[in-house]
């Protein structure tokens, strides 16, 4: 019960969030629990959650922004501009 009631507040925290820190969290966790799996100990759990947390941060970012793409020029700067009309 008590585990249920865990998972059910932290579903009402989430609910007001952005994208982006809808992301931010699920990557986060989602990562904190790999790299606690793959490595045994804390330190793996903790630098998880930290990559788990970018990435989630930036998939985040970019869902928030519909029909725009990242684009990189030859110069490796990022840009963001609209989607091909296909895509």
């Amino acid at each position: 019960m008590k585990k249920a009631i865990i998972l059910l507040l932290a579903g009402l925290s989430v609910a007001g969030c952005s994208q982006t820190e809808k992301g931010a969290g699920i990557g986060a966790a989602s990562g904190a629990i790999i790299g606690g799996l793959a490595t045994g100990n804390v330190r793996g759990a903790a630098v998880g959650a930290a990559i788990g947390g970018v990435a989630g941060a930036v998939i985040g970012k970019v869902s928030e922004q519909p029909g725009q793409c990242y684009y990189r020029d030859r110069y490796g700067r990022r840009y963001v501009d609209a989607c091909p009309s296909n895509y």
